[in-house]
Protein backbone atom coordinates (compact mmCIF):
# COMPACT_ATOMS: atom_id res chain seq x y z
CA UNK A 1 0.00 0.00 0.00
CA UNK A 2 1.31 3.47 0.83
CA UNK A 3 3.36 5.09 3.57
CA UNK A 4 1.10 6.22 6.45
CA UNK A 5 2.74 9.67 6.38
CA UNK A 6 1.11 10.26 2.99
CA UNK A 7 -2.47 9.65 4.12
CA UNK A 8 -4.75 12.59 3.35
CA UNK A 9 -8.44 12.03 4.13
CA UNK A 10 -9.44 15.01 1.96
CA UNK A 11 -9.42 12.80 -1.16
CA UNK A 12 -12.07 10.57 0.43
CA UNK A 13 -14.14 13.43 1.82
CA UNK A 14 -14.14 15.32 -1.47
CA UNK A 15 -14.95 12.14 -3.39
CA UNK A 16 -17.94 11.40 -1.17
CA UNK A 17 -19.16 14.96 -1.48
CA UNK A 18 -18.66 15.02 -5.27
CA UNK A 19 -20.39 11.75 -6.09
CA UNK A 20 -23.42 12.37 -3.89
CA UNK A 21 -23.76 15.96 -5.08
CA UNK A 22 -23.48 14.82 -8.69
CA UNK A 23 -26.13 12.11 -8.63
CA UNK A 24 -28.65 14.25 -6.74
CA UNK A 25 -28.18 17.18 -9.08
CA UNK A 26 -28.46 15.07 -12.22
CA UNK A 27 -31.98 14.40 -10.92
CA UNK A 28 -32.52 18.06 -9.93
CA UNK A 29 -31.47 19.20 -13.42
CA UNK A 30 -34.05 16.85 -14.92
CA UNK A 31 -31.44 14.84 -16.81
CA UNK A 32 -32.94 11.67 -15.33
CA UNK A 33 -36.33 11.04 -13.76
CA UNK A 34 -37.05 11.87 -10.13
CA UNK A 35 -37.92 8.16 -9.85
CA UNK A 36 -34.14 7.69 -9.50
CA UNK A 37 -33.96 9.60 -6.20
CA UNK A 38 -33.87 6.28 -4.35
CA UNK A 39 -30.27 5.79 -5.49
CA UNK A 40 -29.26 8.98 -3.69
CA UNK A 41 -30.35 7.74 -0.25
CA UNK A 42 -27.82 4.93 0.35
CA UNK A 43 -25.05 6.94 -1.27
CA UNK A 44 -26.03 9.95 0.84
CA UNK A 45 -25.95 7.92 4.02
CA UNK A 46 -22.74 6.00 3.40
CA UNK A 47 -20.43 7.79 0.94
CA UNK A 48 -21.55 11.41 1.08
CA UNK A 49 -22.48 10.97 4.72
CA UNK A 50 -20.50 8.44 6.74
CA UNK A 51 -17.31 8.38 4.63
CA UNK A 52 -17.19 12.18 4.51
CA UNK A 53 -17.92 12.38 8.25
CA UNK A 54 -15.05 9.96 8.91
CA UNK A 55 -12.77 12.05 6.69
CA UNK A 56 -13.65 14.99 8.92
CA UNK A 57 -12.77 13.02 12.04
CA UNK A 58 -9.42 12.06 10.50
CA UNK A 59 -8.82 15.72 9.64
CA UNK A 60 -9.31 16.51 13.35
CA UNK A 61 -6.54 14.00 14.08
CA UNK A 62 -4.30 15.75 11.53
CA UNK A 63 -5.02 19.14 13.12
CA UNK A 64 -6.79 20.55 10.04
CA UNK A 65 -9.58 22.73 11.41
CA UNK A 66 -11.00 23.56 7.98
CA UNK A 67 -11.13 19.96 6.73
CA UNK A 68 -12.41 18.69 10.07
CA UNK A 69 -15.19 21.24 10.27
CA UNK A 70 -16.30 21.06 6.65
CA UNK A 71 -16.10 17.31 6.05
CA UNK A 72 -17.80 16.50 9.36
CA UNK A 73 -20.49 19.11 8.74
CA UNK A 74 -21.26 18.09 5.16
CA UNK A 75 -21.10 14.41 6.08
CA UNK A 76 -23.76 15.13 8.69
CA UNK A 77 -25.69 17.17 6.10
CA UNK A 78 -25.86 14.23 3.69
CA UNK A 79 -26.80 11.73 6.39
CA UNK A 80 -29.46 14.11 7.69
CA UNK A 81 -30.94 14.78 4.26
CA UNK A 82 -31.06 11.07 3.41
CA UNK A 83 -32.64 10.13 6.74
CA UNK A 84 -35.17 12.95 6.39
CA UNK A 85 -36.26 11.64 2.97
CA UNK A 86 -36.41 8.06 4.30
CA UNK A 87 -38.58 9.16 7.23
CA UNK A 88 -40.84 11.15 4.91
CA UNK A 89 -41.16 8.29 2.42
CA UNK A 90 -42.04 5.77 5.13
CA UNK A 91 -44.63 8.07 6.72
CA UNK A 92 -42.74 8.46 10.00
CA UNK A 93 -42.71 12.23 9.53
CA UNK A 94 -44.76 14.48 7.28
CA UNK A 95 -42.97 15.87 4.23
CA UNK A 96 -41.10 19.05 5.13
CA UNK A 97 -42.97 22.01 3.58
CA UNK A 98 -41.08 24.17 1.11
CA UNK A 99 -40.85 26.95 3.70
CA UNK A 100 -38.91 24.58 5.93
CA UNK A 101 -36.66 23.41 3.10
CA UNK A 102 -36.01 27.04 2.16
CA UNK A 103 -34.89 27.82 5.71
CA UNK A 104 -32.73 24.68 5.75
CA UNK A 105 -30.99 25.63 2.50
CA UNK A 106 -30.49 29.22 3.67
CA UNK A 107 -28.97 27.99 6.94
CA UNK A 108 -26.55 25.71 5.08
CA UNK A 109 -25.80 28.59 2.73
CA UNK A 110 -24.78 30.75 5.70
CA UNK A 111 -22.44 28.05 7.02
CA UNK A 112 -21.02 27.56 3.53
CA UNK A 113 -20.52 31.32 3.06
CA UNK A 114 -18.23 31.66 6.07
CA UNK A 115 -16.50 28.40 5.17
CA UNK A 116 -15.89 29.97 1.75
CA UNK A 117 -14.03 32.83 3.43
CA UNK A 118 -11.91 30.30 5.33
CA UNK A 119 -11.29 28.34 2.11
CA UNK A 120 -9.33 31.29 0.75
CA UNK A 121 -6.46 30.03 2.94
CA UNK A 122 -6.63 26.48 1.49
CA UNK A 123 -6.32 26.60 -2.31
CA UNK A 124 -8.18 27.90 -5.35
CA UNK A 125 -9.78 24.54 -6.15
CA UNK A 126 -11.35 24.26 -2.69
CA UNK A 127 -12.46 27.90 -2.87
CA UNK A 128 -14.11 27.14 -6.23
CA UNK A 129 -16.03 24.27 -4.64
CA UNK A 130 -17.28 26.51 -1.85
CA UNK A 131 -18.21 29.43 -4.11
CA UNK A 132 -20.28 27.11 -6.30
CA UNK A 133 -21.78 25.51 -3.20
CA UNK A 134 -22.95 28.86 -1.80
CA UNK A 135 -24.59 29.55 -5.16
CA UNK A 136 -26.12 26.06 -5.09
CA UNK A 137 -27.71 26.57 -1.67
CA UNK A 138 -29.12 29.95 -2.79
CA UNK A 139 -30.57 28.37 -5.92
CA UNK A 140 -31.98 25.41 -3.98
CA UNK A 141 -33.69 27.81 -1.55
CA UNK A 142 -35.19 29.79 -4.44
CA UNK A 143 -35.91 26.57 -6.32
CA UNK A 144 -38.33 25.50 -3.62
CA UNK A 145 -40.62 28.18 -5.08
CA UNK A 146 -39.78 27.95 -8.79
CA UNK A 147 -39.26 24.79 -10.84
CA UNK A 148 -37.04 26.50 -13.41
CA UNK A 149 -34.68 27.77 -10.70
CA UNK A 150 -34.64 24.26 -9.19
CA UNK A 151 -33.53 22.87 -12.55
CA UNK A 152 -30.83 25.56 -12.85
CA UNK A 153 -29.69 24.58 -9.34
CA UNK A 154 -29.26 21.04 -10.64
CA UNK A 155 -26.87 22.14 -13.37
CA UNK A 156 -24.98 24.36 -10.95
CA UNK A 157 -24.75 21.42 -8.52
CA UNK A 158 -23.26 19.27 -11.27
CA UNK A 159 -20.60 21.96 -11.81
CA UNK A 160 -19.87 22.00 -8.06
CA UNK A 161 -19.56 18.20 -8.06
CA UNK A 162 -17.18 18.20 -11.03
CA UNK A 163 -14.91 20.72 -9.32
CA UNK A 164 -14.99 18.61 -6.14
CA UNK A 165 -14.12 15.47 -8.13
CA UNK A 166 -11.20 17.23 -9.77
CA UNK A 167 -10.00 18.39 -6.35
CA UNK A 168 -10.38 14.88 -4.91
CA UNK A 169 -8.40 13.45 -7.81
CA UNK A 170 -5.71 16.11 -7.38
CA UNK A 171 -5.34 15.41 -3.65
CA UNK A 172 -5.15 11.65 -4.25
CA UNK A 173 -2.77 11.78 -7.21
CA UNK A 174 -0.57 14.61 -5.91
CA UNK A 175 -0.23 12.93 -2.51
CA UNK A 176 0.79 9.60 -4.00
CA UNK A 177 3.16 11.11 -6.57
CA UNK A 178 4.66 13.45 -3.98
CA UNK A 179 4.35 16.43 -6.35
CA UNK A 180 1.73 18.56 -8.09
CA UNK A 181 0.48 16.51 -11.03
CA UNK A 182 -2.94 18.20 -11.02
CA UNK A 183 -2.70 21.85 -9.92
CA UNK A 184 -4.94 23.08 -7.12
CA UNK A 185 -3.95 26.75 -7.25
CA UNK A 186 -2.04 28.02 -4.27
CA UNK A 187 -3.85 30.10 -1.67
CA UNK A 188 -2.72 33.70 -1.40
Amino acid sequence: MTDAKQVNPAALGLGGFALTTFILNVVNAGLISADNLGMVLPVGIFYGGLAQFCAGMWEFKRGDTFGATCFTSFGAFWMGMAVMVLLENTGVISPVPREGMTVLFIAWGIFTAYATVASLKVNKAVTSIFVTLVILFCLLAAGEWNGTVHKIAGYEGILCALIAWYTSAAVLINTLFGRDVLPLGRAK
